[in-house]
């Protein structure tokens, strides 16, 4: 291996990374008024299965900064996704719920997100339809 092979490696997962947020956010916007990372923010709530997250816990699982991941929870909080509340022990901290409405928008956008990831992520065609096609 020479020292390019980690470049080109590289190179090539940035290429994916673009083509992947670019793809995910045209699409979940087009198709269901949300961003990718607002997607992001719903599908880790979702998957968590807690009432409740901390900001922090929320920016740390999606990339974002703190202060990034504070306006993003406004925008959804003003679409009606999801709910901040005050820590009742430490009234500095914001605790981040999602609603009825944000589990309903992420069940919806789910499987736009799936196909977009799985177009990109998937076999290539050639590969898929030598899988299925019959036996001579």
């Amino acid at each position: 291996m020479n020292e390019e092979d980690p470049v080109r490696a590289w190179r090539e997962v940035l290429a994916k990374h673009a083509t992947t947020a670019c793809a995910l956010e045209r699409e979940l916007s087009e198709r269901h008024r949300l961003g990718m990372s607002e997607f992001e923010v719903l599908e880790r709530m979702v998957e968590g299965g807690q009432g409740k997250y901390r900001v922090q816990e929320i920016a740390d699982a999606v990339h974002l900064s703190q202060s990034a991941c504070s306006r993003l929870i406004a925008r959804l909080e003003k679409a009606g996704l999801v709910t901040r509340r005050i820590c009742e022990d430490d009234r500095r901290g914001i605790f981040v719920g999602i609603t009825e409405d944000g589990r309903e928008r992420h069940a919806t956008a789910l499987p736009t997100h799936r196909a977009v990831i799985g177009e990109i992520f998937g076999p290539p065609a050639r590969e898929t339809e030598r899988k299925s096609a019959p036996a001579r």
